[in-house]
């Protein structure tokens, strides 16, 4: 069988089959909407250019219809990696709209949050409303206005800033919700090089118009992407084969293991790749991968 290229060797084509797209979600669709709109745009364009579509893509973590921001969108096999979204770091920016003036004390109040707090996820929510912790890693005042304050958030995933907010508000003794949000950040992406539909689409247009590559890549970027704050093993492409077709990562095929990888434990995810970049599969370390025999890294998700 054949790997799959090096990410800068792939063409437009293969790139839309396994790439993803740092998008800025609009106010209104919902996520999972928006993510349809991308999947029928590449797959209308693959069939205009008489290349084999894409069946799926899928959004990296869900935003409420009124919510924008960064949103990663996984296009075809890339979809495979939507579980490396479900830890890391979140961000935002939102308006909290107090029921009163501004309290001096804001931003002393705002601190107290700082660190594992308890939440209960709101009676819409799609998950069972058990009481579950979650870490704020960082709580900034950046500017307040009346009765308005801009707050960003650097959380964990599954932290409710709408839930946040209220709770905010209760501890300031005048009450508090959420107004405006905006997803900043998500690992590994942020919102300096986010692409709106309006890009995604032009650069389909030109590629498929005037046999343009650079508008595409510029927007399109190979799905290994989304894999830059794993831990990283690398794999020779005779072991990548053997993965192909359903064995763990041997130690004896391991080439190279990063400092984050030596240091993982057991539950955490690692990313293992061919010598020349591409994405083999996702696993968690079992054993010593410098060892003359044994498993290094059991199979997760296979990516070939």
């Amino acid at each position: 069988m054949s790997l799959r290229p090096p990410p800068d060797d792939r063409t437009p084509a293969e790139l839309l089959r396994f790439g993803v797209v740092n998008l800025d979600k609009p106010p209104g669709p919902s996520a999972h909407q928006v993510s349809g709109w991308v999947r029928n745009m590449v797959d209308d364009a693959l069939g205009t250019a008489d290349e084999p579509g894409i069946e799926n893509a899928a959004h990296a973590g869900t935003l409420d219809p009124k919510v924008t921001g960064c949103l990663p969108v996984l296009l075809g096999d890339a979809t495979r990696l939507a579980q490396v979204f479900l830890e890391g770091h979140k961000e935002y920016v939102a308006v909290l709209e107090v029921h009163a003036d501004v309290p001096d004390d804001l931003a002393a109040v705002a601190s107290e949050f700082e660190g594992p707090i308890y939440q209960k996820p709101p009676k819409k929510s799609a998950v069972r409303r058990d009481l579950r912790v979650r870490e704020v890693y960082d709580l900034d005042v950046l500017e307040t206005r009346d009765r308005k304050a801009l707050l960003r958030i650097e959380c964990e995933s599954g932290t409710y800033v709408r839930k946040l907010c209220h709770d905010l508000g209760l501890a300031l003794g005048t009450g508090a919700h959420m107004g405006h949000l905006r997803r900043t950040a998500t690992d590994p992406f942020d919102d300096r090089d986010l692409v709106s539909l309006h890009d995604l689409a032009d650069a389909l247009g030109f590629w498929l118009e005037d046999d343009d590559e650079g508008s595409l890549r510029e927007v399109v970027k190979p799905a290994e992407r989304a894999l830059q704050h794993l831990p990283a093993v690398t794999i020779a492409k005779s072991a990548a084969r053997e993965v192909a077709n359903g064995a763990p990562v041997y130690a004896p095929g391991v080439v190279a293991v990063d400092d984050a990888a030596r240091k993982a434990d057991e539950d955490d995810l690692v990313a293992c790749f061919t010598p020349d970049g591409s994405a083999v599969c996702l696993g968690t370390m079992v054993g010593d991968p410098d060892a003359d025999s044994g498993t290094a890294v059991d199979l997760e998700r296979v990516l070939v």
